[in-house]
């Protein structure tokens, strides 16, 4: 005996209500089945969608007799997603073998359409949170690439970070070969990685030309594909290879395998990873920059120390020396001869230690720029950064072709104390570098000079300002 109208109509109500708050996609599906059964007390209802690769859905059911009765009362009513056929709410099974009213069939067809809406809406929202979901991790490997050391920590960051959003079988990075295939230098996977690194796709594969085109090339089944020709291949079933490419620059390939017999990707998700390989190809271009211009600071380091060591240490050590050596041969020195000639040849032995570094310090990559100018522009540089602002640099007159090496040298080490010295002064905003030769003395004789000028202010807050000039002869 069917339930009364008016608790039907309440019960009716209460489902609609059910499957309309639900988002998650599986929740809303499990609603209807569940409001279907109870609206008409079948024994069981089903889901049955037409396209489970679509939303990576099987069929829905409530629980009930497995399998029911060939004798058993039907209904069916399709369930629609604005103008596409989602799939089909399926009844069966009726206490004392009733058959379905056309009231029956009149609720499922209510419910159904108020499904058809849920579902809708359960899809933006599903949608919505794997862009969201994508995005976050686009950016999450960003920031881990520009803070981590090492190409390959980079590659493994990607491969692992796209595995998971894919949820793929493998995450894997293929880099072109100097054969002109294609070779795995990364993989990660929570299977079976024997034999994955290293494995590659040979010359003369129809898929290669795609790949080293740039172009995104997605397979419905590894293991079956003509194209694919990596003796991986039979493990892995739908893939995406995806192109890691920025402003031109082909860096190399992301591959995302499933399982074999795994659900194929779906339109969205291969959008999605193809906009995440782009970024990701951009966050490993900017971290290769980043670590360029590190190391090409520690070069630059490692040659201000070498300079300085030679300018300072050196030049002291050796007129230290030669002090020493003056006192020995003066008379009245027997006392402390030996004394001074032992300090004479530990300062000789410290000169010959300290020149050696020099020149492991100065051997390349890092070669120092040639010419007073260039050097003068890389001190100002490398200052910048402990200034808070760039100086400001002017040359007047010929200063690569008029000042000595020896000359040079004094006055970068003249100019690296001006700058630290204004570092060191509070309020500095702006500093003037100016390198000007000739510049005669009020003597007349031809020189150089080194002029650094700053704006800072004295303890008192008050603007004070400092220059410090410098002169040589050449």
């Amino acid at each position: 005996m069917t339930a009364q109208p008016a608790p039907r109509l309440a019960r009716l109500l209460e489902a609609l209500l059910d499957v309309g708050t639900a988002l998650d996609l599986r929740g809303v599906l499990q609603h209807i089945v569940d409001g279907a059964a109870e609206l008409t007390g079948a024994d069981r209802a089903d889901l049955v969608v037409a396209d489970p690769y679509a939303g990576g859905l099987a069929g829905i059911r409530t629980p009930g007799p497995d399998p029911v009765p060939r004798t058993a009362p039907l209904l069916r009513v399709p369930v629609h997603v604005r103008d596409e056929e989602f799939g089909e709410l399926r009844l069966a099974g009726r206490a004392g073998a009733a058959p379905f009213t056309v009231e029956d069939e009149q609720l499922l067809r209510v419910l159904a359409t108020q499904a058809g809406v849920s579902i809708g809406n359960a899809r933006l929202y599903e949608t919505a949170r794997q862009r969201e979901r994508w995005i976050e991790g686009a950016a999450a490997v960003t920031t881990a690439l520009l803070t981590e050391e090492g190409a390959g920590d980079a590659l493994t960051t990607v491969a692992e970070r796209a595995r998971l959003l894919a949820d793929a079988s493998a995450g894997v990075i293929l880099h072109p070969t100097a054969e002109g295939g294609m070779a795995i230098v990364t993989a990660s996977t929570p299977d079976d990685p024997d034999g994955m690194v290293g494995a590659t796709i040979t010359p003369g594969s129809p898929v290669l030309e795609q790949l080293l085109g740039g172009e995104p090339v997605f397979i419905e089944d590894s293991a079956t594909d003509p194209r694919m020709t990596t003796h991986v291949r039979h493990r892995f079933g739908p893939s995406m290879m995806l192109p890691l490419q920025a402003g031109g620059r082909l860096i190399g390939t992301l591959a995302l395998p499933r399982r074999r017999g795994g659900r194929p990707y779906t339109d969205l998700e291969r959008l999605l990873a193809t906009q995440f390989a782009s970024q990701a190809a951009l966050a490993l271009v900017l971290a290769d920059a980043r670590r360029g211009r590190e190391r090409l600071a520690v070069y630059e380091d490692r040659d201000r120390i070498a300079r300085d060591l030679h300018d300072l240490v050196v030049q002291r050590l050796f007129a230290t020396g030669m002090m020493l050596e003056s006192t020995r041969r003066r008379p009245g020195a027997d006392d402390v001869r030996d004394l001074l000639g032992r300090a004479v040849d530990e300062l000789r032995s410290t000169v010959r230690e300290v020149r050696t570094a020099i020149l492991t310090l100065q051997q390349p990559p890092a070669s120092p720029p040639a010419g007073l100018r260039g050097r003068v522009l890389r001190e100002t540089a490398s200052a910048a950064a402990r200034l808070g602002t760039a100086p400001s640099t002017q040359f007047r007159g010929p200063v690569d072709a008029r000042v000595p090496d020896g000359v040079a040298d004094r006055l970068l080490t003249a100019l690296r104390d001006a700058l630290a010295d204004a570092s060191a002064r509070p309020g500095v905003s702006r500093v003037e570098v100016t390198v000007e030769t000739p510049a005669p003395s009020p003597e007349g004789r031809d020189g150089v000079r080194l002029r650094v000028a700053d704006d800072g202010t004295g303890a008192g807050g008050e603007w004070r300002g400092t220059t410090v000039t410098w002169w040589a002869p050449l």
